[in-house]
């Protein structure tokens, strides 16, 4: 994406006043959606996102400048203004980094096997498909009154390179739906929905069903619509598989990156080593799992993709830790530095984040909890890293009573501490399933999958408006 002489004199300009490592990222990404409501599509966006992003490390801190404008004279004027900003930064004794070397590693170029193409994908049968699924919504019961189903596709071509000796290339492609059902009742509302996605081109859309999809949104949302209130309160919470990771990934991965615990911000800070969770649980952030939609050939910034062990056993193991906050932390990367584009510097954020299947059966799990709340899916919530409050809405839960599944209830809110809800479970059961999200931090959003099988908390706050 661009020539050696040019990245070698961007990097030599950028340590002309002292850095001790700069690193170039450059994007050319493609982006492709078309949305649709009630059956009519609403719009379709294509679009280029296009530029070149420059850090300079100097110690623990970091100097970041970013453009879009990638002609020789606008990227080595970049270069010398954020090696001002650099010098300014600097005390004493500024000392110059010696020649660098461009070709210490082979030029590595990295690209996932995709059966179809976004730019190959006839748009016409992407309506097709989107209207066959809120057809399908429609048709499970008179109570839908509206349907809001997407397609988005995502390529993003990847060069990295730094004064390390550095030289990397990828491209990934991320195809992903969105369908959606509202039903209605008077001036009650509820929704369902399902948003499968892969690191994948369209051969997604061969693998999943959509009608089915369009049906089981549907069905999520009367069966909540006609739910009554959830009762609130402390009481064991067994919470599905899939979607129901999003606890984990919000409420007790979060407060494992690097980004709180090198600030020591979190509640994790200092406790390698330690037990953080109930002997049951077991927990992973893989990056290299095939196809899946948080996996990466290298990380943002050209590191190893691995798997890391977060919790063994309950016993805290790793943390997920980038190259900037490796320095400040005294520990190598785990290949976790990510960002949503040029534009962001790269922090340590997740990838594909679980907690492993346990012993335990789906079955046997419900047959021994005498009353409770089944989550079966999540919806939103919120955290507090350096706390690990969290507060997670349920998007479709049932009452358990006498071992058993009994009636939906609406409104269900989980609230606790993540710390101590990994202390709390109790089971886990042998279900295993992914689902895929977009996750948000200080480098932006990128795509992350969260997954679990199921589990039981045996006890966590309810909230409830009955």
């Amino acid at each position: 994406m661009l020539d050696k002489q040019l990245v070698y004199d961007v990097l030599t300009a950028a340590l002309s006043t002292g850095g001790d490592l700069a690193e170039i990222f450059m994007e050319n990404t493609v982006k492709d959606s078309i949305t649709m409501t009630n059956g009519l599509i609403e719009k379709a966006n294509w679009g280029v996102d296009y530029g070149l992003g420059l850090r300079i490390i100097t110690g623990t801190n970091a100097v970041y400048a970013y453009t879009n404008n990638t002609s020789r004279a606008s990227l080595l004027k970049l270069a010398s203004d954020a090696a001002q900003a650099v010098k300014a930064s600097l005390k004493g004794e500024i000392n110059i980094k010696g020649v660098i070397t461009l070709d210490r590693s082979e030029r590595l170029r990295y690209a996932d096997t995709i059966v179809i193409p976004p730019e190959k994908v006839v748009k016409k049968d992407i309506v097709e498909r989107l209207r066959a699924a809120s057809a399908a919504s429609y048709a499970y019961d008179p109570l839908i009154t509206q349907t809001a189903n997407s397609y988005g596709a995502v390529t993003q071509d990847v060069f990295i390179a730094n004064s390390n000796g550095l030289w990397a290339e990828d491209r990934r492609v991320r195809t992903r739906v969105f369908i959606e059902s509202v039903a209605t009742q008077g001036n009650e509302k509820q929704t369902g929905r399902e948003n499968p996605g892969a690191k994948c081109g369209y051969e997604l859309m061969d693998k999943i069903d959509v009608e089915q999809l369009g049906k089981k949104t549907a069905e999520i949302a009367v069966t909540m619509l006609k739910a009554d209130y959830c009762p609130s309160g402390r009481m064991p919470v067994i919470i599905d598989n899939a979607f129901g990771g999003v606890i984990f990934h919000e409420a007790c991965a979060h407060s494992l990156e690097a980004t709180s615990v090198a600030k020591k911000a979190s509640v994790f800070t200092g406790k390698l080593g330690e037990r953080i969770a109930a002997p049951c649980v077991n927990a992973v952030d893989d990056g290299t799992l095939p196809g899946e939609w948080g996996s990466l050939n290298i990380d943002d910034e050209g590191g190893t993709i691995r798997r890391t062990t977060l919790i063994e056993n309950g016993i805290l193991k790793s943390y997920l830790v980038d190259y900037l906050n490796g320095l400040r932390m005294g520990v190598p990367s785990t290949g976790s530095g990510r960002r949503e584009s040029y534009r962001f510097a790269p922090t340590s954020r997740m990838t594909n984040t679980y907690i492993l299947n346990g012993s335990d059966t789906t079955d046997g799990i419900i047959s021994d909890t005498p009353y409770g709340l089944y989550a079966k899916k999540m919806g939103g919530g919120s955290v507090d890293p350096s706390s690990g409050d969290f507060n997670f809405a349920v998007l479709e839960g049932y009452l358990i009573r006498d071992g058993k599944i009994a009636e939906p209830v609406r409104g269900a809110t989980l609230i606790g501490k993540g710390h101590e809800v990994l202390m709390n479970i109790d089971k886990v059961a042998d279900n295993f399933e992914a689902a895929q999200g977009m996750c948000g931090s200080l480098s932006g959003s990128v795509p992350t999958n969260v997954g679990q099988p199921m589990i039981r908390v045996k006890e966590l706050t309810v909230g409830g408006r009955k």
